[in-house]
């Protein structure tokens, strides 16, 4: 296994980090967990060199974390550091913050926590992170020795990573969705540096975007062909990631024994730097090649915002284009409908028209939008052209 920095702690990370939330199931059932699988799996990871688990209060329908604590026991958890996540949204007054943590340490059967995050934070929840003094409880937390570090995961534009960042001294780590395709999207590889330069360690999520860049793409096939050294797709992706020293660790949320073993062995050839230019290249040709069967020509400029509404227009079509680019339909509805604020769906547009006149692509946003809330919440079958 290779081991890397991991920000200012005098400690290092394994490259891969196991992410507790798309475990084996039985009958399909998210909050049935297949115990004895998940445990061969994690502590097939474990005993080569693996060192960091990732779960969370919600994973499994609430059922992750109880599932780490009996994987880790017989010893395993003193050779691994956990990191866990407080649900904001459910966090009604600050009293649920001790609720709930102590809670996870019962299920986790631990009595600290390594590494908490404050978990999602946008503009909005950061906002309310402050407001209920939710970081002044984790402080106090770690002075009882419940919890070792302080951190947050991420879900929104960059200006609002970075007041995230600077709004605060004593983070010890982020946590962001970073792949190949999503260099300008979210915190992306501007937030990376950013938060690396301010001496965070980065740890990276959806890595693979949720399983699709692990697929043999017919669009992307012909491109790695060109490659003077063959990977899988997978493979492509990660190295990718571990190429950028920024990047502290990667999480992958396995579901078969075989893709542990398979980023096993991604991990261990893993490097920084290891990819040259011409590799870096062929994964742009990559990205400019699935970006551009995206039916909306969005450039994410920005200019149609604030819409009087609320609308998010950028991120519903950067939502609406991974349906097209990955065949991903339904992971795309569940993301609508999970992580889109109601106040920003694309229900809320009346048809002002205010940002037609905006948008340099000159794209006819008030006919979308329908079409994006048909699809994304009312399941209408999708559509390519308007």
């Amino acid at each position: 296994m290779q081991y890397r920095k991991f920000g200012k702690l005098d400690w290092k990370p394994s490259a891969l980090g196991f992410g507790f939330m798309r475990l084996p199931t039985i009958d399909g059932d998210a909050g049935h967990i297949d115990q004895e699988k998940a445990t061969e799996m994690l502590r097939t990871a474990i005993d080569a060199g693996l060192n960091y688990v990732d779960t969370a209060y919600v994973y499994h329908n609430q059922t992750s974390e109880t599932a780490l604590g009996i994987a880790l026991q017989d010893g395993y958890r003193d050779k691994v550091r956990i990191a866990t996540k407080l649900p904001i949204w459910l966090v009604k007054d600050s009293s649920d913050f001790d609720r709930m943590l102590n809670e996870e340490l019962e299920r986790l059967q631990t009595d600290h926590v390594d590494f908490y995050l404050m978990h999602s934070l946008n503009a909005s929840t950061w906002e309310k992170v402050k407001k209920l003094g939710l970081l002044e409880k984790a402080e106090a937390a770690v002075k009882d020795g419940r919890i070792r570090h302080i951190g947050f995961s991420f879900h929104d534009k960059y200006e609002v990573f970075k007041q995230i960042v600077d709004g605060y001294d004593k983070w010890t780590f982020c946590q962001i969705q970073y792949n190949y395709m999503d260099i300008n999207h979210q915190a992306g590889t501007a937030g990376l540096r950013y938060a690396a330069e301010k001496g965070l360690a980065v740890v990276i999520m959806e890595p693979l975007r949720g399983g699709r860049l692990a697929a043999d793409l017919p669009a992307a096939k012909p491109i790695w062909a060109q490659a003077k050294n063959q990977r899988t797709p997978a493979d492509w992706a990660l190295q990718w990631l571990w190429s950028q020293p920024e990047v502290s660790l990667v999480l992958s949320g396995m579901s078969t024994l075989e893709q542990v073993e398979q980023n096993l062995e991604s991990a261990n050839a893993s490097r920084v730097g290891l990819l040259d230019q011409e590799e870096l290249d062929l994964i742009g040709k990559v990205r400019e090649t699935l970006s551009s069967l995206s039916p909306i020509g969005c450039t994410a400029c920005e200019y149609c915002l604030p819409c009087p509404n609320g609308v998010n227009i950028p991120y519903l079509f950067h939502l609406y284009n991974r349906i097209a680019v990955f065949d991903d339909l339904e992971g795309t509805i569940i993301t609508y409908k999970t992580f889109v604020n109601e106040d920003e769906r694309a229900e809320n547009c009346i048809q002002c028209g205010e940002c037609l006149s905006k948008c340099p692509q000159q794209l006819p946003i008030s006919d979308w939008m329908p079409v994006i809330d048909d699809v994304l919440m009312n399941g209408k079958p999708y559509q390519k052209t308007i």
